[in-house]
């Protein structure tokens, strides 16, 4: 049986810098809550202590998973907790020494101790954590949660990326392979984008999908809107300067508006030669990800870390591209790239801390190329080249963030991610399949070959490469 991926597991709206690292322990608080329920200990909870361990602890600081925890216990929703209140709810509890557990009961809490950062690492993933719930009669809860990327969590995740656990799939056309999908385009005579449609159909309205991708998308354009109208340093010590401010401003020129989508249509107007179009796109995946190390609203694409290649390159060819791009290219870029990302989430992996910075990046840089090269007129086929050439050439890069922020390199990475989705694009749709060498599924294989092969002080751990190299006090 096949592992059913949706598009909207792959985008999902959340709370920055991390999806592994932030958004995904936000999640496993928040099941954690559930199951107190579930288990009928709920109400005389009176004490809960948090252990993390691995990626999760080396580099929970910067990555704010200390945070996160404490907003999921608090009952607060990643998806719609005002991003302004997220400090107040912080600073409540530091100050006062309690927690709101769920929103409904104060209990006693102690950052300093019931935060427990453990270097050592839990056997089924790089990125463990397990709650510890006490109750008033003397009982104790245990949870251990994985984070696996993009915001999935688990309960005890695969040692080989290969070995899925079976989950029961609904879906008309059920995808593991890439060469599956094209299949299924063949023999249906459909694009990726139709197939995955009718996939998403088969477990939401029509009027739902339109409504999600809306949102989605909705989102993207809030962000790259609020990064560029944002200035200032970034938080977390390091002292980086916000570019994508100065950089819209050299841009845009005197051109008013009042809105994001007004801000689209005023962008259509500006000089578009080659050292423009590369400025816009920078700036564009500058902004979402200036506002995701800042603790803001993204989109999971397919994570944090990598948020902003997708709306980039979507942006580019809407404002760029093609003036007349509406809703439904919105829509099909962002089907095409969800599936691309499936791909590689159930053949290797999108966590950072299992494979490096090329399960995100680089698996981002796959989606957002296949997606352009289908609104830009490219077959199923052409597409899937285009997802192999941007990832074949993000091959075994590295994830090593300066002080475990999510930061330097990876706000810039997110720039030569788009870059390079667009250039992939281009030479996909300038080539005959039927002469392609490598085929997406062995890409994907050779990534995650080369993950397993990589070092651990490589893969988010801020052990090694720029990580040791540049410390704070360079900064």
């Amino acid at each position: 049986m096949n592992e059913c991926i949706s598009v909207f597991d792959m985008l999902k709206i959340g709370v920055g810098p991390s999806s592994s690292h932030t958004l995904g322990p936000w999640r496993g608080a928040e099941r954690f809550l559930k199951e107190l329920r579930e288990e009928g200990i709920f109400d005389t909870v009176n004490r809960v202590k948090v252990d993390l361990y691995g990626s999760l602890s080396l580099t929970g600081k910067g990555h704010a998973t200390d945070l996160a925890v404490m907003l999921g216990l608090s009952g607060a929703d990643p998806e719609y907790v005002p991003i302004d209140s997220i400090s107040s709810i912080i600073d409540t509890i530091s100050i006062s020494y309690q927690l709101n557990l769920g929103g409904e009961r104060t209990i006693p809490f102690f950052i300093n101790t019931d935060i427990v950062f453990n270097k050592n690492f839990l056997p089924f993933h790089a990125n463990g954590f397990m709650f510890t719930a006490y109750t008033e009669d003397g009982q104790e809860y245990e949870s251990t949660f994985y984070s696996i990327g993009g915001g999935f969590v688990v309960k005890e995740e695969r040692t080989n990326a290969k070995e899925n656990a079976i989950i029961k799939c609904a879906f008309p056309f059920p995808i593991d392979k890439a060469d599956e999908l094209l299949a299924y385009t063949r023999t249906e005579n459909k694009s990726i984008s139709e197939i995955v449609y009718e996939n998403e159909k088969s477990i939401r309205t029509e009027e739902e999908i339109h409504h999600e991708l809306m949102r989605v998308w909705d989102t993207m354009l809030e962000c790259m809107y609020t990064g560029c109208h944002t200035g200032g340093i970034l938080p977390g010590g390091l002292n980086v300067r916000r570019r994508a401010f100065d950089m819209h401003q050299n841009l845009i020129g005197e051109l008013p508006y009042n809105s994001p989508q007004e801000w689209l249509e005023v962008i259509r107007k500006t000089e578009v030669k080659f050292r423009q179009i590369l400025k816009w796109v920078s700036c564009f995946a500058l902004a979402v990800n200036e506002v995701n190390a800042a603790l803001g609203r993204v989109v999971t694409a397919p994570t944090n870390g990598s948020s902003g290649v997708i709306p980039a390159v979507l942006m580019y060819y809407m404002v760029i591209e093609n003036h007349d791009a509406d809703e439904s290219h919105i829509k099909q870029f962002l089907m095409v790239a969800g599936e691309v990302g499936s791909i590689f989430k159930k053949g290797a992996t999108i966590s950072a801390a299992m494979g490096g910075c090329q399960a995100e990046i680089g698996v981002s840089s796959a989606m957002a190329a296949a997606a352009l090269c289908e609104v830009m007129g490219g077959t199923p086929e052409q597409c899937l080249m285009a997802a192999e050439i941007a990832m074949e050439h993000h091959l075994g890069m590295t994830c090593d963030p300066i002080g475990g922020l999510v930061q330097i390199p990876c706000i810039e990475r997110n720039t030569m991610g788009a870059i390079k989705a667009i250039n992939a694009a281009e030479l996909a749709l300038e080539t005959d399949p039927k002469n392609a060498k490598v085929p997406l599924d062995k890409v994907v294989n050779t990534m995650w070959q080369t993950a397993q092969d990589m070092n651990n002080k490589y893969k988010e751990t801020s052990e090694g490469g720029l990580a040791v190299t540049v410390n704070n006090a360079d900064c």
